[in-house]
Formats: C-alpha cells, sequence, structure tokens
C-alpha cells in the first residue's frame, strides 16, 4: 500500500516539513512535506536489522555482514569497532550528567552519525522513541507550541506558526529565527534536536529567543505549551463578492472539506476565489494532487518526483474532476514565506496552468521527498530521495514559487491587523 503526503511533521508543536515515504516491511507508506520532520542510506539498506541486532556487538561482525553483503568500497570498517572497543574499555563519566550509553544506544548513535553525514537537514535516524514522537505527530494532535521549523542558511527558522495555536498567540511570524530555547544556542543544531526541546508537556512555559527581520535586537517570546489540534479550512463569502477559502492544512479529511468549500462557493453565486495557503505548510500529497483535479483537465500534469535518474520520475496527474471547466472563474492565491511543500504544489500547478494568480511573498521551497524506512526494533531511518518539480519544471526547493504579484505584509501589519496582501488580491480580482 502506498500513501503519498507533502508532508509537515508536527513534532513538537514545531514541524519540520518534507514528503516521507513510510517502509514497512515490503510496504511503502508515502508521505509529503510538517505535519512538521525528512532519511537513509537506501530503500532496503536495514531492513530486517533487529534479527541482526544481537550479532552487531561481536567486534568480529564485518562491515560486509552487516550490510548484507555489500560492502562500500575502500571503507575500513576495523575503524569501527576498533573506536567501539577503545570507548567500551576507556571511557568514565567525569560528572554527574555524563552516562556510559548501553550497547543499543552506541549502535543507535552510530546510525544517527551515518544519516548527519549527508548534511541534509532532512535526512534523520530516529530512535524508537522519536519515531513514536513523529507517528503520534503526524496523528494531527500533539501537545507542544504548533509551528513548523525548518533551516535555512544554517539556521532554524519558523516556516509558519499554526492557526489558533500558542505560538501565533505569542506573536510568532514566518521567518522569524529560533537562535535559543530556553537560554541554550540553536547555532548548529539539528531541527529535530530544537524539537526535543520545544516540544512539552502541556501548560509548560518554553522560552525562545527570536531574531526578527528589522528588529534591531534579539528578543525572548514566552509561549505556554498546549495540545495542538491542526485546523484545516475556513470559507465563507465576503461583502464585495469575493469567495474567501482559508486551507491551514493537507490533513487526511482535508479533500473532503475542499470539496465541499467549492461547492459552497458555488451555491453563493461568485465566480471570484481567493485561495489562503499563506502559513499552510504541507500535508499530504494525495490531498493535493485530489484539491488540483477540481481544476484541471484529466491527465495534466500536477507534480514530478524527480529522482535524478536513481528511479524512474513519478509524475502525479489530474483526476480530472475540472468541476469548473464551463466556469468563468477568477482566481488568486495568496502566498507567503510560510507556504510549503503541498501547498507550494498546489499554488504551482494551478498557476502555471494559468488558473489562478499568487498574490503576496516567496514561497518556502520545501521541494524534498524523503523515504522513511523501518529498521525494526521501533527505529525508522529518514532518506532524501527525490525533489518535487513543478509543472513547468521548477525545482521547489530551488527558491520557491514567486508571485506574480509582489505584496509584503510586515509585522507591524500584522500586529496592527492590517492585510495588504489580502487588500492587493481582492484589488486584483474585483478588476477582472
Amino acid at each position: 500500500m502506498v500513501l503519498r503526503i507533502p508532508f509537515f511533521l508536527l513534532a513538537l508543536g514545531a514541524v519540520i516539513c518534507d514528503t516521507v515515504h513510510m517502509h514497512t516491511g515490503q510496504s511503502k507508506r508515502r508521505t509529503a512535506g510538517l505535519f512538521l520532520l525528512g532519511l537513509a542510506v537506501g530503500a532496503g539498506l536495514m531492513i530486517g536489522f533487529s534479527d541482526r541486532l544481537s550479532s552487531v556487538f561481536a567486534s568480529s561482525v564485518s562491515l560486509t555482514e552487516l550490510v548484507g553483503g555489500t560492502k562500500p568500497a575502500e571503507v575500513n570498517a576495523d575503524q569501527f569497532w576498533r573506536a567501539w572497543r577503545e570507548l567500551e574499555e576507556n571511557y568514565i563519566p567525569t560528572t554527574a550528567s555524563s552516562t556510559v550509553p548501553t550497547e543499543e544506544e552506541k549502535f543507535w548513535g552510530a546510525i544517527e552519525g551515518l544519516a548527519a553525514s549527508y548534511n541534509d537537514p532532512y535526512t534523520v535516524f530516529l530512535p524508537p522513541a522519536d519515531a513514536e514522537v513523529f507517528k503520534e505527530d503526524i496523528s494531527g494532535e500533539f501537545s507542544g507550541v504548533g509551528m513548523e521549523l525548518g533551516l535555512r542558511e544554517g539556521s532554524l527558522v519558523v516556516v509558519a506558526p499554526l492557526k489558533n495555536s500558542p505560538a501565533e498567540r505569542a506573536g510568532i511570524l514566518s521567518g522569524d529565527k529560533v537562535i535559543g530555547v530556553d537560554g541554550k544556542p540553536t547555532e548548529g543544531m539539528a531541527v529535530d534536536v530544537a524539537v526535543k526541546l520545544i516540544r512539552g508537556p502541556k501548560g509548560t512555559p518554553v522560552v525562545l529567543t527570536l531574531a526578527r527581520e528589522g528588529v534591531e535586537r534579539p528578543f525572548e517570546v514566552t509561549i505556554v505549551r498546549d495540545t495542538i489540534v491542526v485546523p484545516v479550512i475556513n470559507s465563507y463569502l465576503r461583502e464585495d463578492g469575493v469567495y474567501m477559502l482559508e486551507l491551514y492544512s493537507f490533513s487526511a479529511n482535508s479533500t473532503e472539506l475542499f470539496r465541499q468549500a467549492l461547492r459552497d462557493f458555488i451555491l453563493s453565486g461568485s465566480n471570484k476565489l481567493i485561495l489562503d495557503l499563506r502559513g499552510n505548510p504541507g500535508g499530504y500529497l494525495e490531498a493535493s494532487v485530489q484539491m488540483a483535479s477540481f481544476f484541471l483537465p484529466v491527465g495534466e500534469p500536477i507534480v514530478t518526483e524527480d529522482f535524478k535518474e536513481k528511479r524512474e520520475n513519478i509524475v502525479h496527474r489530474s483526476m480530472g474532476y475540472n468541476v469548473f471547466k464551463t466556469y468563468d472563474l477568477d482566481m488568486a492565491i495568496l502566498v507567503n514565506g510560510g507556504t510549503a511543500s503541498a501547498s507550494e504544489i498546489l499554488a504551482g500547478a494551478l498557476a502555471q496552468h494559468n488558473l489562478a494568480t499568487l498574490v503576496g511573498e516567496t514561497t518556502f521551497g520545501k521541494g524534498s521527498v524523503q523515504e522513511l524506512i523501518s529498521l525494526g526494533g521501533g527505529a525508522e531511518l529518514k532518506v532524501t530521495i527525490a525533489r518535487w518539480l513543478t509543472p513547468d519544471g521548477t525545482s521547489l526547493s530551488e527558491g520557491g514559487l514567486t508571485p506574480d504579484i509582489a505584496v509584503e505584509r510586515t509585522a507591524e501589519d500584522v500586529q496592527a491587523d492590517r492585510d495588504p496582501q489580502l487588500d492587493a488580491a481582492v484589488k486584483w480580482i474585483l478588476a477582472q
């Protein structure tokens, strides 16, 4: 069974957006880009790992045996096992906080280091406890602060706060750099490590140190963690006849809710639709394909998974619902730096098929696909295996989508409850 999800891993109430393929034995589940985290050396490298775990700790085990008879060229496994033995024989704890890891923890650490050597923020190892948290996050409800995290130029940045989350209520904005968590600097910190620090029990506070464009000095924000339920959609008819459809995530039930909203739009008698994807970090790939299919003829390309010749590319095409084929539709899509992954797929497909005009700011640029591989024993490995290409061949990971009508919404605008991006979209659509 294969599920695809441009995935926004809600991993703390902070999110690492990515697209994930989930392996279970011989089966796969595909995910794309936050329910908010992104992993490994190949689709089958460590399948069946738990059956061999007990033999791994013997110093006579070779790398060839470990990887199933495919020893990498020019790799001397003796160095690894010598390091293992030297640490085992010589290390002593020197402080109350230092500990001697178990054999299992040491081996998990080795795999974690292997994944980290690829220098890809979305290629990570999830030991059993972290893998369990990941599964809880993608269910759409968790305890945290409610924001998606990503890496940009080596810095932890907020992709988007979730609608009505503690993070949004505390004034967190897309693009904020998280430079400290409870006084601990985040320089060089992996996203999943930051997620662990920020996430915590409901009702407890976490202090984030933020750097914001246009603000001279870093500042601190205290956020009280809460249960986060990912919102999906809101729609209504404005007094000026423009129909608003605000989509917050691409969850398991979002396609049906989107269909109902489109039905209400048609019944309203309006032909002017504004789809607001600002701050939407993504979700299920299937949802973005289904939603695009409401507007496109059958067979039209929506997004391509480009494996760079390691596998045959996969082109996701419209199902051909095309409910507006006889409808005089005017459509604008609001985007910003918090529009990521599945949101970028939907916006890119509709804009590049000349069905919608993009208004706002350049999108986040989450355009990689991850595969989640079960290693046994509850551990998972997540590896980047492909990139998303829009219908015109644009790689989303190389700069995101550029709006047709560029309009900035500043922190001052947000605080004053002004929305120049929405104003610009309404002005454009009423002029059609």
